[in-house]
């Protein structure tokens, strides 16, 4: 898997996420350009994966900075394919300051590893999990993103064991 920063997605969170997560950083980053919605004022999440997929082989993350939607919703944290090899995430809604609030870099970065981990858990074929706590229970608000721990529930870790066991052997 590749971690492919999206328009102008901070360096320095890039590189921590990297770390945290043992997923090395693409070669160049994703114009957002080429999933503008000029009526929406914001990027077509799912024109973003194509354009991933299209510009890297194998399993690739996208972590943009830019606002994101689908048609159906005003606004999504990410989108992942389900399962695939593209996913992607936002930081533009993770954002204190989206809030009118003071910046807080150490919350932006445990809110990105929720959502990166949340959209890899549906890469690998993880639905929406109804334990609150679970990275891949469904968020439509920030406060769901805050009440979510870092991890996986128990049953989310064995789904994820058993998909990633019985992919080895295809």
């Amino acid at each position: 898997m590749i971690l492919a920063p999206i328009g102008d997605f901070p360096e320095e969170l890039l590189a921590r996420l990297s770390r945290r997560t043992g997923i090395p950083v693409g070669p160049s980053r994703v114009d957002p350009a080429v999933a503008w919605n000029s009526t929406r004022r914001q990027c077509d999440s799912t024109r973003l994966l194509v354009e991933l997929k299209t510009r890297y082989d194998g399993e690739v993350m996208g972590a943009a900075a830019c606002d994101l939607f689908i048609p159906v919703l005003t606004f999504v944290f990410g989108e992942a394919e389900m399962p695939g090899r593209a996913a992607l995430f936002s930081i533009h809604r993770l954002r204190e300051e989206f809030y009118g609030l003071p910046g807080d870099a150490e919350l932006l970065e445990n809110r990105a590893l929720r959502e990166l981990r949340h959209e890899m858990g549906h890469l690998h074929g993880l639905p929406h999990c109804s334990d609150w706590s679970c990275v891949m229970s469904s968020s439509h608000s920030i406060e769901r993103v805050d009440n979510k721990k870092e991890g996986y529930c128990p049953e989310c870790s064995e789904r994820l064991k058993r998909r990633m066991t019985f992919a080895q052997f295809r």
